[in-house]
Parts: structure tokens; C-alpha cells; sequence
């Protein structure tokens, strides 16, 4: 693996995309690019995109192409950087078609899209031990990323929360949402070449490791 991948993990709320992504960016040397964290510290900086996509994602619902394709193309822009680790956008096949077009004009496209395959029941079991840093942002989960101390968080010491999007009636409607306007995504980059399928169950080193030799394997 090259510093210079640019990678995206495309998988249901709850498949560890941020986890795997978080890892997978520092082994690659590349910065992390995470959508819901970089929603979320807008809403808490209390900008108007921020409160904006705030209200949308309290209610298990998709923050709109328009916000969402302009929100990330900016802070791409600003980053400037050859190679990532893309989290949670694209996800709808509006903003893929959005991304693609801009970063195959940039002469920087896609060159992989990690699919993690994680069955419905196990999403929901997943997100109710998911905890999240009100201040850092940072993800947690109780059983499977846990902080060094319980419930506090690792970086700066806050004590860890429930997000409103993780309560179990907002987790089947965040499925019932990914099921109708993000599955299709799965077809779209395997017809691009780009598409590798990884089982996302097990043990947090488990699915690493087959993250690694899917992307050392290339799409097929």
C-alpha cells in the first residue's frame, strides 16, 4: 500500500466504517476523511450548514445532496491532499457522480471502494454500545473500541455520550434510509472497476487485516 490511495469505505451505519477508516488512513500515512465527524463539529461550532445537517441526521435522515456534495468538495479543496480515506460520503448516487467528476477532473480519482458487509441485526446490536466524545467528536464502541477508561474519552478526557441518531427507533430508520438511497452505490462502483466486497464481522484486527489484503488484492 502506497501513501497516495485514495480509498473510500462504503458500508450500513454501524459496519465500523469510521473505526476502519480511522486506522486504515494512519497505516496509509493519509488523512481521514470522515463526513458525520466533520457534520458534527459544524453543528457544534454552530455554524448555519452545521444546524443545518444537524437536524437532518436527529432524525435518521440523509443531509441533502446539495449540502452534502458542496460541504466535502470544500473541505477537499482545502486539504489538498493526493491521498485519503473518504467516511460516510458519498451516499446517494447523486453525490457519486458529483465526487467522481470532480476528482477525475482534479486527475485524482478513486482508485478503490472498500464495501463492508454487515447483516441488519448486527448493525442494530453494533450501534447501542456506540458512544461518542462531545467534544473531540471521537467514535468509541463498549465492546469492540473501547476507551482505556469507561466511558470517558481517550483524548480529552470527556465523558462519552449516545448520539440521537443511535437510539434504536432512529437506527431502523437510519437502515430503512441506507437500504433505499445507498445500496445502489454498491452497483454503481462495481460497474466503475472500483468495487471490493469485505466481510465486516468479527474482531476489529479481523476485518483490518481484510481490509489490507483487499486493497493489496485491487477490485476484481
Amino acid at each position: 500500500m502506497g501513501p497516495a490511495l485514495r480509498l473510500l469505505l462504503l458500508g450500513p451505519p454501524g459496519a465500523g466504517k469510521g473505526t476502519q477508516a480511522r486506522k486504515l488512513a494512519e497505516r496509509l500515512g493519509v488523512p481521514h476523511v470522515a463526513s458525520g465527524e466533520l457534520l458534527r463539529q459544524a453543528a457544534a461550532d454552530r455554524s448555519p450548514i452545521g444546524l443545518k445537517a444537524k437536524a437532518y441526521m436527529d432524525r435518521g435522515e440523509y443531509v441533502p445532496d446539495e449540502i452534502m456534495i458542496w460541504f466535502i468538495s470544500e473541505h477537499l479543496n482545502e486539504l489538498g491532499a493526493d491521498g485519503f480515506v473518504l467516511d460516510g460520503f458519498p451516499r446517494t448516487i447523486e453525490q457519486a457522480k458529483a465526487l467522481d467528476l470532480e476528482l477525475d477532473t482534479e486527475q485524482r480519482p478513486l482508485q478503490i471502494v472498500i464495501g463492508l458487509d454487515v447483516p441488519d441485526d448486527e448493525v442494530e446490536r453494533r450501534l447501542t454500545g456506540r458512544r461518542t466524545c462531545p467534544s473531540c467528536q471521537r467514535t468509541y464502541h463498549m465492546h469492540y473500541d473501547p476507551p482505556a477508561v469507561d466511558e470517558v474519552c481517550d483524548e480529552d478526557g470527556t465523558k462519552l455520550a449516545t448520539r440521537p441518531d443511535d437510539e434504536p427507533e432512529t437506527v431502523r430508520r437510519r437502515l430503512q434510509v441506507f437500504h433505499q438511497q445507498t445500496d445502489g452505490l454498491y452497483d454503481y462502483f462495481r460497474e466503475r472497476g472500483n468495487l471490493v466486497s469485505v466481510d465486516g464481522c468479527g474482531e476489529l484486527d479481523e476485518v483490518s487485516k481484510r481490509i489490507d489484503e483487499a486493497i493489496e488484492a485491487g477490485p476484481r
